[in-house]
């Protein structure tokens, strides 16, 4: 009951991120099973860093979609590169340079649009690197026969599951395979996973400080904001920093909220007023080295 009075209905909605504006229209061609999302999705958008896979070299210009933040506007970037209905897959050279964030942002816009319930979250998996956990999003949406979240990793097509030796089912992906920033944080706090394998291994960054980050963009996420994963903001760590105990302590409040966000909506979303983890107007974009409106 409290899912269906309280939680689920926030999610169903659109949000700053995920609402599909003037190209709402374009979403009628797309499945409607998550399954049949995924699939189209991975015939409009490459991944930045796999392109090569597809014999696709991208130019910066290729790479700025990588920025953009609204679903709307990756929409209207599509559209700019080949105007057929969406159902329809383009050639990996015409599809859009986004990462994980991208896909799973447009899996929850389309799921948003018709009605269920669905969310982004921010974390780690195992499965894209062996021996490593890697930063990573995917998408949830509410299943109400099965009275659960599954959870969706949109990005892995065909090439992408053989090239990562996947054995799993990535509509419905294992909670041990993926886990959120919250569950991550959790393990390595109790010694249980060392923080040192959790990362980003294209960069050859890992540690505590990156951990955080991702648990503060699930928090995001989780109200509904998906920044991109390379925004900053507040209390997040800089590279490589080592973090004070008060933001260990705060750290260990949101790990242990958002492992539970249904459960704990209230305090999670009062925590999250607090100044050092409320989104702010204007976030870093680290990668760009400026800050953005968001």
């Amino acid at each position: 009951m409290y899912h269906e009075s309280t939680t689920l209905s926030r999610y169903a909605r659109p949000g700053r991120m995920t609402s599909a504006g003037a190209y709402a229209g374009l979403l009628d061609a797309v499945p409607a099973d998550p399954a049949g999302i995924a699939r189209t999705l991975q015939g409009l958008v490459i991944h930045e860093h796999i392109a090569g896979a597809y014999g696709v070299t991208l130019s910066d210009a290729d790479r700025s979609s990588v920025h953009v933040r609204p679903a709307e506007e990756l929409l209207a970037g599509i559209v700019g590169r080949d105007d057929r209905p969406p159902d329809v897959p383009r050639q990996p050279e015409q599809r859009l340079a986004g990462n994980c964030r991208h896909y799973t942002v447009l899996l929850v816009t389309v799921l948003r649009a018709r009605g269920v319930p669905a969310r982004a979250r921010c974390g780690f998996g195992d499965y894209l690197n062996a021996g490593r956990h890697e930063d990573h999003w995917v998408g949830e949406y509410w299943d109400a026969e099965q009275h659960r979240w599954i959870m969706v990793d949109a990005q892995l097509d065909d090439l992408q599951r053989e090239m990562f030796g996947i054995d799993f089912d990535t509509t419905d992906v294992p909670r041990d395979r993926f886990l959120v920033a919250g569950d991550a944080w959790t393990r390595c706090r109790a010694g249980r996973a060392d923080p040192d394998t959790f990362g980003l291994s294209v960069t050859d960054e890992a540690g505590w400080w990156w951990i955080a980050g991702n648990l503060m963009r699930d928090a995001a996420a989780l109200g509904t904001v998906e920044l991109l994963p390379w925004d900053s903001w507040g209390a997040m760590p800089e590279p490589d920093e080592t973090i004070d105990e008060e933001r260990m302590t705060l750290f260990d409040e949101l790990a242990r909220l958002t492992l539970d966000p249904d459960r704990h909506a209230d305090e999670l979303r009062r925590l999250c007023a607090d100044e050092r983890l409320r989104v702010p107007p204007t976030v870093r974009n680290d990668l760009l080295h400026r800050d953005e409106p968001v």
